[in-house]
C-alpha cells in the first residue's frame, strides 16, 4: 500500500502502513506522520472533522495527537487537495 503525505505529497516509507510513531515524521519534509490529516477517519465535511464519533476532539489537525482510533489514511488520500480541486471547478463554472 503505498502512502502520501498530506503537506507534500511525497511517497512515505512502507514501514509507516505497519505502525506509526506519534514522533513519526514525513522525511522530505519533516511533517507530522500521526496526525488526523494521515488518518481514515478524517473527514472535513465530518462533525469535528472525524468519522469516528468516539474520538476525542483535535483542534490542530496537522499535528501529531494521541488519539486511539488513528488509523493511517487509504493510498492517495490528500483531502486538502480534494478541496482545492472542487473549489477550482466551482468557480470555473461560475465563472463568465
Amino acid at each position: 500500500m503505498a502512502l502520501n503525505c498530506y503537506k507534500c505529497a511525497k511517497a512515505l516509507p512502507e514501514s509507516f502502513t505497519l505502525l506509526v510513531g506519534r514522533r513519526d515524521t514525513c522525511p522530505a519534509c519533516g511533517a507530522d506522520v500521526r496526525c488526523c490529516k494521515l488518518c481514515q477517519f478524517f473527514d472535513p465535511k465530518a462533525y469535528n472533522e472525524c468519522r469516528e464519533s468516539s474520538a476525542d476532539r483535535v483542534t490542530d489537525k496537522e499535528k501529531a495527537n494521541f488519539c486511539d482510533y488513528f488509523k493511517i489514511g487509504s493510498p492517495g488520500s490528500n483531502p486538502d487537495k480534494e478541496r482545492q480541486d472542487a473549489l477550482a471547478k466551482a468557480a470555473a463554472l461560475f465563472k463568465k
